[in-house]
């Protein structure tokens, strides 16, 4: 308790709580349409394929949407931007509530989803920029915890539609973003830990760089595997064993709970064992349960007990990579977060439509789920060939934070 009190007196707590609140805001409205997927197919009559192209469009139009953010971030600062999002947000609520009518509005309001989507990159350097390296990893990790929003949008979400239908949640979520809004403008201030005469090259420099996209394609199974399947799984909880709509979202709602705050413990781990030994283990875990969701399909409590081992390691893992992250571009954190971020989110948005073209294609969906293993597989291959450089470069042994910087 000592301990975590001189992390919040080492750098700007308010700050750090309204981020977090702004994120795990932000992800509520990003899934909004995963957490209400069931109804949504019945009102429409889709296929498994339809399912997956409106579940994915919002993970891939708000991870396109990140890195401009970012950009925007860098020049009116993390704290405005994120005001100018969320009156982004609201308008798209206000769409989805009036103007959603059809499947192709549907798949319209997938983009504007796409707008809360982007919040990612500049919600975790806003928080985490007044705290001194050897804390980045817990301070990301807490705001990074704010994918809880996906835990609550999967519990309440399908009770309001079950009550007052679902374009109505479009419009309770239009109210409630006054909420998050009001707290940033409060209470949160904006950190000091920019470059001031940085070039728009020196900006984006991680772009050009091969740490940038490493970074990219770990983070497409860690958080794009967190984010895909927190969107896919009350489809497959319905379908696949016939639970009701609200007990599909309560199921879904414990999975990404549990992802959501082992993030913080992802963060905190890799603050002391370092991010590198972290992503091991967590891409390790993610390939084993993967391939056995996929065998253990006729089983809900076992099913259901290896998503929570996938979603565990999966939001640990979401923490360890952005322990690293502050590390290696310390004064460019929000541009980097938001590049690294988009590509991500990109990964997630393929994991309902993979899972929707393996269900109607070979009627099962195990091919999906040896899909996201196979993938895992590899960025650990990857991982451990790139770390040679980085414990030489910039991190200590194991991904840590060096103690000089």
């Amino acid at each position: 308790m000592l301990q975590f009190r001189e992390f919040l007196k080492s750098g700007h707590a308010p700050t750090l709580w309204s981020s977090f609140l702004y994120f795990g805001f932000s992800c509520a409205i990003w899934v909004i349409n995963g957490a209400m997927a069931p109804f949504i197919r019945e009102a429409f009559q889709l296929t498994p394929t339809q399912m997956g192209m409106m579940l994915s469009i919002p993970i891939f139009a708000g991870a396109l949407m990140r890195f401009p953010l970012g950009i925007l971030a860098q020049y009116i600062g993390r704290k405005n931007a994120t005001l100018v999002e969320m009156a982004g947000i609201f308008l798209a609520m206000g769409f989805g509530y009036m103007f959603v009518h059809t499947y192709n509005d549907l798949l319209a309001m997938g983009i504007l989803l796409g707008v809360a989507g982007a919040s990612f990159g500049v919600a975790l350097s806003l928080g985490s920029g007044s705290f001194p390296p050897r804390y980045k990893g817990l301070a990301m990790g807490i705001v990074g915890a704010g994918n809880v929003g996906t835990a609550v949008a999967a519990l309440l979400a399908p009770a309001l539609a079950q009550k007052f239908g679902w374009q109505a949640v479009y419009g309770f979520a239009a109210v409630s973003v006054a909420i998050p809004a009001l707290v940033m403008a409060v209470y949160a201030k904006e950190p000091p830990d920019l470059a001031a005469h940085s070039s728009f090259r020196e900006h984006i420099a991680c772009l050009f760089e091969k740490d940038g996209w490493a970074f990219s394609l770990i983070y497409a199974v860690t958080f794009g595997g967190f984010i895909g399947l927190t969107a896919f799984l009350p489809s497959y909880f319905y379908d696949q064993f016939s639970v009701s709509k609200v007990q599909a979202g309560q199921l879904t709602m414990m999975a990404a709970f549990l992802g959501a705050a082992l993030r913080i413990f992802g963060g905190w781990l890799s603050d002391h064992w370092g991010g590198v030994n972290t992503l091991t283990g967590v891409l390790a875990i993610t390939a084993v349960s993967m391939v056995l969701c996929g065998l253990a399909e006729n089983s809900l409590p076992i099913t259901m007990l290896l998503f929570l081992v996938c979603f565990a390691a999966l939001g640990a893992g979401n923490g360890a990579l952005f322990q690293l992250v502050p590390l290696r571009w310390p004064l460019t954190t929000a541009v980097a977060g938001s590049m690294i971020g988009e590509i991500g989110a990109l990964g997630g948005g393929l994991i309902p439509n993979g899972m929707g073209i393996s269900r109607q294609y070979t009627g099962t969906y195990l091919w999906g789920f040896v899909g996201i293993a196979v993938c895992a597989l590899a960025m650990l291959l990857l991982l451990r060939v790139m770390q040679i450089r980085w414990t030489r470069t910039w991190a200590e042994r194991g991904g840590r934070a060096r103690t000089s910087s």
